[in-house]
């Protein structure tokens, strides 16, 4: 019988213009199969528009158990797995969240490519705006619920943006570091340790 508190399936979100081979969802990946073989993960590749986006969360974790879910979500993926965790109360770990998305990916309109692969070229339509606009929530998260890590060294959100869209969660405020956190390593501990996955059998 399972323990209610271990979380069984993991949903990681990339950023804008990212992919499931990003360092950082490939890092959790490799954690996962390796020290959590039982639990469901699902790193899917976002479509660019917003709402397409969402549709295709909902579908996906029709079937999950919210109470023992958890989401990660990174940059954009951080903006979308909020929506996620206020609409199922699941745990979610944000990483250098986006806050305004439509305001800040307006000036992205037209063609873009990915940045693990330059070859993969999408459309950013200004439609997509509009949609992002209809996703934004304003309300304070709980802490117990929220895991947040921002570097103070983005340069691409402002950290102070950032820290006061999820005060109330008690963001931890990294000093230095980059938008892709890419000290992600000396993180992903205590990342694991508050999601309280479902551990793997003892090795013998």
């Amino acid at each position: 019988m399972l323990t209610p508190h271990f979380a069984t399936h993991l949903l990681y979100l990339h950023g804008f213009r990212s992919s499931p081979q990003s360092a950082k969802a490939q890092q959790v990946a490799a954690r996962v199969h390796a020290q959590h073989p039982g639990v469901t993960w699902w790193c899917p590749q976002l479509p660019p528009s917003p709402r397409e986006a969402i549709a295709l969360l909902r579908q996906g974790i029709a079937d999950w158990p919210w109470t023992t879910m958890a989401v990660v979500g990174s940059s954009l993926g951080g903006f979308y797995a909020t929506w996620i965790a206020e609409h199922t109360g699941c745990k979610a770990v944000l990483l250098n969240p986006a806050v305004d998305p439509a305001r800040d990916l307006a000036q992205y309109i037209g063609e873009q490519t990915s940045w693990q692969n330059p070859q993969e070229r999408f459309y950013f339509e200004p439609a997509f705006v509009g949609e992002l606009q209809a996703l934004t929530l304003h309300n304070q998260p709980p802490p117990e619920r929220y895991r947040v890590l921002i570097a103070k060294g983005d340069e691409v959100l402002d950290w102070r943006e950032m820290a006061a869209r999820y005060a109330s969660a008690q963001p931890t405020l990294l000093e230095g570091g980059d938008h892709a956190l890419s000290d992600f390593d000396a993180h992903i501990d205590g990342v694991f340790r508050f999601l309280n996955l479902l551990p793997g059998p003892s090795p013998k």
